[in-house]
Parts: C-alpha cells; structure tokens; sequence
C-alpha cells in the first residue's frame, strides 16, 4: 500500500477558520481564552463565535484537543504549509484554470513587487529551471 494512503486528507478550512488557524499554528498550543485574546482588538468577534470556529476546526480534524486540567487545549494537526499549498492549487484552479502564469502575471501588473520580491522570484526560477536541467 502506497504511504500516500495514510494521510489524511487537509480539510477545507473557511476564510474565518484560516484567521484561528493563523493563531494556533503560530502559538502552536493554546486555550479557548488564549485564542480569543489573541484575537481581541484585531476583530469583533465574541467568544462564543471563536468557540464555533475551533469546534470545527476540530471536528474537521485540523485541530487536535487534549483536556489539561479544566480546560481544552488545542494544537494544529495540519501543517500550515500543506493547508497553504491545497489553498492555493484550489484557487489556481477554480480561477485561473490550474495555470500560475497568468495568476503571477496579473500579480505583477497590478500590485506593487518589491525588489526583494523579485529577486525571491528570480532565485526560484533558477531553482526551477536546474531541476530540468538534471
């Protein structure tokens, strides 16, 4: 049986569930109170809407819990990295037909590019064009 098999799926997060995952992948652990502090000023949302968010977030399995005393804490169970990465073939397809030049080009024509952008950009280009050389 291929590896590939057991992994689980990366569940489809919502815009909202991004903006508590953004917080949980960069505390790696937290608290209910913690995310919802974390949170406060940034949003409106009250504590009961963060209570939803992670709800789901766990039952959809990005999240994972363990009772620590009274209280839940919640730990990512997804990499960010493979969320991003399912995120942005999703996108790429539904918008610009899975292509990136287009996507990259719009980008480019419209925002403005920094030159540390460009030569990021640049740099992954090469990376890219050694792999086909080898």
């Amino acid at each position: 049986m291929p590896e590939d098999e057991d992994i689980a799926p990366t569940p489809r997060i919502s815009d909202a569930e991004w903006t508590v995952m953004n917080v949980l992948w960069q505390r790696g652990t937290s608290t209910l109170s913690e995310v919802v502090k974390e949170l406060e000023g940034r949003l409106s949302w009250k504590p009961r809407t963060v209570q939803s968010l992670i709800r789901r977030l766990t039952d959809k399995g990005a999240l994972a819990v363990e009772a620590v005393g009274r209280e839940f804490r919640y730990t990512p169970a997804v990499a960010q990295d493979q969320c991003q990465h399912e995120e942005s073939v999703s996108f790429l397809d539904r918008v610009f037909a899975g292509r990136l030049t287009p996507f990259v080009a719009g980008m480019m024509e419209r925002e403005e590019v920094s030159k540390d952008d460009l030569a990021a950009l640049r740099e992954m280009l090469n990376q890219a064009e050694q792999k086909f050389k080898k």
